[in-house]
């Protein structure tokens, strides 16, 4: 179906333009609505952070007028743009929206629901109903993470974080398919989008300045939905963006894979590895945190007790996420020995445990000194977040556990009960929240979509 098109990109564009509600299966269905709900609920929780607020400030001076609205926020209503830059960021200001297993370097709540619901809001009342809001998700998914794919997750070692690369191409097809634009305006959309790729790992090198990982979520959503909107007015972008000689994969990638651009298209989704989080700490964190957890429930000892641990992972965990000493709570959410260190004295789930004062905390910070973070001997496979911790204690003791997937991955998901239970937590306080989880579970049978944050 797919084989007569020129190249990679278009044949990505034809897809997104042509995807039909009635082609998705129930799964996929629900596992759209399962990532939308779980990124109302983040960016509400992420509002009321510092670093969000100064978002906000800045989208209302520079974007006001509008009616796109600032989730969890009572204030007014802004151009869609605008919107889409404020709630992207917030989507990712606690590291606990959804990404993709295996890593593709994608997040989807952060990128596909908010320039699409932000472009909605654009629009008059009713005409964009719930299908159309999951069929813009799903067909953003099955492209951006696709992309993700055949990148090899190859950007990020050359420095870019890479949902700021990917998130563009994502953000454009939602919000394209929202705008009802044609299959050439999405090829055009996609070509500008590459050229608004962006994000560095500087702040994870110099551990500062960590506050630009969130923006880089929230200008992917703004990129997408600028993309989107010149397309639609006739401009034009190049039709092979993604695998051309100076296209996003040759420039942003060591390695890439271009046959993954198209690998399954129309017969399987992607949207099915999208990955719920537990834990209010980087995706490298989530294994090593669930394996030290296991292990003090199964042998009771105390955090006094531990001599040392010693986490064995995937090669990102020790080059990236290897932060001994973070000096804010952003760079120690994204530290694997802070995170499993603090999930010994405080709940690792809840983002309140990374209060302002957690780097100062003494115990954490001299647990945090026990634990060493090594490179796993086993090969690393492909889209592998596995790590072994093995806790040794002062009486001799040793004990080690293997985690390969954590609660919330599509092989060890959460449940309905747990997807509501982590919304009601990051949403508590905002009007509403019961009503508008179980609206948003049932997004299917909504005429309209424009309420949503409201």
């Amino acid at each position: 179906m797919w084989g007569n098109m020129a190249n990679e990109t278009a044949r990505l564009a034809e897809y997104a333009a042509k995807l039909r509600y009635e082609d998705l299966p129930p799964e996929v269905i629900q596992r759209a609505k399962d990532c939308i709900t779980d990124a109302v609920a983040t960016i509400i929780y992420g509002n009321k952070l510092p670093w969000s607020q100064i978002l906000i400030a800045y989208a209302r001076r520079n974007g006001g007028n509008g009616t796109s609205h600032i989730l969890g926020s009572n204030g007014p209503a802004v151009q869609a743009p605008a919107a889409a830059l404020a709630n992207g960021a917030m989507a990712h200001a606690f590291e606990l929206d959804s990404l993709t297993k295996p890593g593709t370097g994608c997040h989807p709540g952060a990128t596909l629901l908010v320039p699409a619901l932000a472009v909605a809001q654009d629009r008059p009342a009713g005409l964009i109903s719930g299908r159309d809001m999951i069929t813009a998700f799903v067909a953003g998914a099955e492209v951006m993470i696709r992309i993700g794919h055949a990148s090899l997750h190859s950007n990020e070692k050359r420095g870019f974080h890479a949902p700021g690369t990917t998130g563009p191409f994502g953000a454009a097809v939602a919000a394209g398919r929202i705008m009802n634009l044609d299959q050439s305006q999405i090829l055009n959309a996609l070509g500008i989008a590459g050229s608004l790729s962006s994000g560095l790992l500087e702040f994870a090198k110099s551990g500062t300045g960590a506050m630009v990982k969130r923006l880089h979520l929230g200008r992917a959503s703004e990129s997408g939905v600028m993309a989107a909107s010149l397309a639609k007015e006739g401009f034009t972008g190049p039709v092979s963006v993604l695998e051309g000689e100076a296209g996003f994969l040759k420039v942003f990638c060591d390695k890439s894979d271009t046959s993954r651009l198209t690998k399954g298209l129309g017969e399987t989704f992607e949207t099915l590895i999208t990955v719920i989080k537990q834990y209010a700490c980087h995706v490298t964190a989530q294994t090593p945190i669930q394996a030290v957890e296991e292990l003090r429930a199964e042998h009771g000892f105390l955090p006094g007790e531990i001599e040392k641990i010693t986490i064995a992972g995937i090669e990102r965990m020790v080059r990236v996420n290897n932060i001994p000493n973070p000096v804010d709570r952003m760079m120690a959410q994204y530290s694997v020995p802070f995170s499993v260190a603090l999930s010994l004295y405080r709940d690792a789930r809840d983002p309140g445990s990374y209060d302002e004062d957690v780097v100062r905390d003494p115990e954490i910070r001299a647990m945090c000194r026990r634990i060493e973070v090594v490179l796993a001997e086993e090969e690393e496979v492909y889209g592998s977040i596995a790590s072994t911790a093995t806790v040794r204690l002062r009486d001799g003791r040793e004990f080690y556990r293997r985690v390969a997937e954590f609660k919330g991955t599509p092989a060890n998901p959460i449940t309905q009960e747990e997807l509501e239970k982590k919304f009601l937590f990051l949403a508590n306080g905002y009007q509403n929240a019961a009503p508008t989880f179980d609206r948003l579970q049932a997004l299917e049978t909504e005429k309209d979509v424009t309420w949503i944050g409201a």
